[in-house]
């Protein structure tokens, strides 16, 4: 493994100006898409109805190794995040402190605003009563699945600071799959699926897997790909590495 070296780039074609208000944007998108399919699987049941599938993984893994408290999904996403950097480093083939850094760049404030927007969508959604505000909110679980599909579109193209999973689904990406989402994505499941697994020994509880988590499975990389394609569409894939591309 290669420590600290200096892999080429390919170009970037859109100004640091244009590339941070891209990132911030997709940040916000990011995390109302991850806290709407928390708090929809909370009103109607976790078990029926479930987040997204890191999500599912992480949220379980937090609350099975560090409890039931008020910060622990700040740190459930970005401790595990993090060691989730250090397998990309493993696949690419060596340690790079931009991508480190890049990634805890976006775990701080992505786990700040999951803690922050989790609080306030809590209290404006009702619990679910009856068969039209459960359908109501099975379709809110498949919009905030969408949501983090585009976001992971838009900030994978600007590519200044990776959530450590959607690195890891990029990694895949053009190192593994030929570019196609669908199936890099399929493969970066592989993770949180051992995480669950693990919570599900300690905790012996299976929360927050359900419909959604089915329809981020099959549907979260084609959706982000279709993104890359009619979301800000002259928004290109900005200095990929090339220790990333097969």
């Amino acid at each position: 493994m290669q420590i600290n070296g200096s892999a080429n780039k390919t170009k970037r074609t859109i100004s640091w100006t244009s590339a941070i208000i891209y990132f911030l944007v997709s940040l916000v998108i990011n995390s109302m898409g991850n806290v709407l399919t928390l708090v929809t699987s909370a009103k109607i049941h976790p078990a029926f109805l479930g987040s997204a599938y890191w999500t599912a993984a992480e949220n379980n893994l937090g609350f099975a190794v560090l409890g039931n408290g008020k910060w622990v999904l700040f740190w459930a996403f970005f401790g595990l995040g993090m060691l989730i950097t250090v397998l990309n480093s493993i696949l690419v083939g060596k340690w790079s402190w931009s991508r480190v850094l890049g990634n805890a760049a976006f775990l701080g404030p992505f786990s700040l605003l999951i803690n922050y927007f989790n609080g306030i969508v809590t209290n404006w959604l009702p619990d679910a009563h009856g068969w039209l505000m459960t359908v109501l909110y099975v379709l809110l679980n498949f919009v905030g699945v969408s949501f983090i599909a585009i976001a992971i579109s838009i900030y994978q193209r600007v590519n200044i600071a990776l959530h450590p999973a959607d690195d890891l689904m990029q990694i895949l990406r053009f190192k593994y799959c030929n570019g196609n989402a669908s199936k890099a994505m399929w493969f970066s499941y592989i993770p949180p699926t051992l995480m669950a697994i693990v919570a599900i020994i300690i905790t012996h509880q299976f929360n927050n897997f359900g419909l959604g988590t089915l329809f981020a499975f099959f549907f979260q990389g084609g959706i982000t790909g279709i993104a890359d394609k009619h979301i800000f569409k002259k928004l290109k894939h900005q200095a990929i590495d090339v220790g990333e591309v097969k």
